[in-house]
């Protein structure tokens, strides 16, 4: 059952005289509890496609539905994971988990609650009285991923969500997201640079062209699951990176030639 229906989409930016076309007549679909993974160049439209589905920017053709509903703003069903987190410094790791359940008026006891479920689930019990900038940047990130699931959205877009930490940390989170989603069996929108991050988590792996975003090519990632960081040793792993790469090579020298590379 798709959850994701995106028909003929179309993107144009208008500045002055200067007109892009960020998107040109992008057809998806994405099923319950999928993963899929985006890839592509630097200004290809990945990020301009995930604001559209979050209903933060319009779309100028085409049609995307939800559940069959017409995305025409955002909703709670869609949760928007950026790599800018925006914790809010002033509140603890709890409160910031609870935000969302407190703006909707919830009862104290209901968003204790869902805010202890929560932390156990990303393994912040003991950190629910400390605020962010006493925390790692891992720690961080999965803050920011308990408030995105405390809005129990049906779809989960997360726009390369871990592009600003280490290396190590990274693999990490990579883990951890992991583990969450067998768990919650979200479906996941995942945006990212990074070749073996899009191997790893996805089900299925979008390949963007250059400016304008058009899909060049979908790719089933038939590894096990559950996944764990072993798996990038594999030669079933290394096989796929490849075939991403060699796909993606021209895209990437193309978006440079254009300036957005």
């Amino acid at each position: 059952m798709a959850v994701v229906e995106v028909e003929h989409l179309s993107k144009l930016f208008v500045r002055g005289n200067n007109r892009v076309e960020a998107i040109h007549d992008l057809s998806l679909r994405v099923g319950d509890g999928e993963f899929v993974t985006i890839v592509g160049p630097s200004g290809c439209g990945k990020s301009t496609f995930l604001h559209i589905l979050g209903g933060f920017v319009p779309r100028d053709r085409g049609t995307m539905r939800l559940d069959g509903r017409d995305v025409d703003g955002p909703g709670p069903d869609r949760g928007m994971m950026f790599q800018d987190l925006a914790l809010f410094p002033w509140r603890t790791v709890a409160g910031n988990v609870g935000w969302a359940l407190e703006v909707q008026g919830r009862p104290r006891a209901e968003r204790a609650a869902a805010v202890d479920r929560l932390l156990a689930l990303v393994g912040l019990q003991s950190f629910q009285h400390a605020y962010p900038n006493e925390l790692s940047g891992g720690m961080r990130q999965r803050v920011a991923l308990a408030r995105v699931l405390c809005f129990e959205p049906a779809v989960m877009l997360m726009d390369e969500p871990f592009g600003a930490l280490d290396a190590q940390t990274r693999e990490l989170m990579q883990e951890e997201l992991q583990r969450i989603w067998q768990q919650t069996r979200k479906t996941v929108l995942f945006v990212t640079h990074d070749i073996d991050e899009a191997v790893y988590l996805g089900d299925r792996v979008l390949v963007f062209t250059a400016r304008p975003g058009e899909i060049k090519a979908e790719l089933d990632i038939s590894l096990p699951q559950p996944r764990n960081i072993e798996l990038k040793k594999s030669a079933e792993f290394l096989a796929y990176r490849n075939t991403i790469w060699d796909l993606l090579r021209a895209e990437v020298l193309k978006a440079r030639e254009q300036g957005g590379g």
